[in-house]
């Protein structure tokens, strides 16, 4: 069985980018996942194939589910990837839109497979999406940084360049696939705060959209995206406004973030213990199922 399963071929897509995001190892706080599902929902995405998942995922880390059926009969909903194509008439180009999980085995060979689709739906660029942690505070706006094959796009979106180097994931090998295959590429990648990375993060998707419009051309209505990210933030200020360690440890991320940080303040606790203590606080105020957006 070929592992690209086409339930039917979109035609006539206009100067296509293909948008791609895991959940999983690349995906803090769900917040690239999040992203692109939000823009497909906005954009009434339509899905017109799967990658099937046999060859390329560990079923004992990545489940299949049981679900009943209308006539109650019990179905396995195996974990694949999804591509969809959103047609966006007043926009330079349309977009196809990848999601799924991290896969397990053969990353080159699934990365070959998603290049080879791209090519063969005549995609004039890739965009991954990505999010991870890092020691910055929630009060600032998030910092999304950047890699592309046309270093003139980093500079034009205004992204910080990234200058990471260690372990990868699978949005990591896909860049640089196309990168080899001379497709045009670029990857965004999102700053989360660790300290509250168990929650869906609504103010780091929606800066990753609004970094994505600007790449690709395509603007999508992100006022329910906004609002959900304002009653986060509300939620999360509240928070650390209860207990002082946390909000000590939260100032002293403001101080390091600032041009001009003020001298540091004395021990703080880990930013595990901060953690385990926002998380305690917000699921007593109901917040572990925050706002959802439009799906794909």
């Amino acid at each position: 069985m070929q592992p690209l399963q086409w339930e039917y071929r979109p035609d006539g897509l206009r100067a296509p980018a293909l948008i791609c995001a895991f959940k999983g190892w690349n995906d803090a706080a769900d917040s690239a996942s999040s992203a692109l599902t939000f823009v497909g929902g906005a954009l009434g995405a339509r899905r017109f194939a799967t990658i099937d998942p046999e060859e390329f995922y560990d079923f004992q880390s990545t489940r299949p589910r049981v679900k009943f059926v209308e006539n109650r009969a019990r179905a396995i909903e195996w974990p694949v990837v999804e591509l969809y194509e959103a047609r966006v008439p007043r926009a330079p180009r349309d977009l196809v839109l990848l999601t799924g999980s991290e896969p397990s085995f053969r990353w080159r060979t699934f990365t070959r497979v998603i290049v080879e689709l791209a090519e063969a739906l005549g995609t004039q660029m890739v965009v991954t999406l990505g999010a991870l942690l890092a020691d910055v505070p929630h009060t600032r706006p998030i910092s999304v940084t950047g890699l592309a094959s046309d270093a003139a796009l980093v500079t034009r979106l205004g992204l910080t360049r990234s200058s990471y180097e260690g372990p990868t994931g699978i949005v990591g090998v896909l860049h640089a696939a196309c990168e080899e295959q001379g497709m045009p590429s670029a990857s965004l990648w999102a700053a989360v705060p660790h300290y509250i990375a168990a929650q869906p993060n609504p103010k780091a998707a929606l800066a990753l959209v609004r970094k994505l419009e600007g790449l690709v051309g395509v603007a999508v209505d992100a006022s329910e995206l906004e609002d959900a990210a304002a009653d986060y933030e509300r939620q999360v200020n509240a928070a650390v406004q209860s207990d002082p360690d946390v909000q000590a440890f939260v100032e002293r991320l403001e101080q390091a973030a600032d041009p001009e940080p003020e001298e540091a303040p004395g021990p703080l606790p880990s930013g595990e213990t901060i953690a385990r203590e926002l998380q305690r606080f917000l699921r007593q105020r109901g917040a572990d199922d925050p706002p959802e957006g439009p799906s794909v």
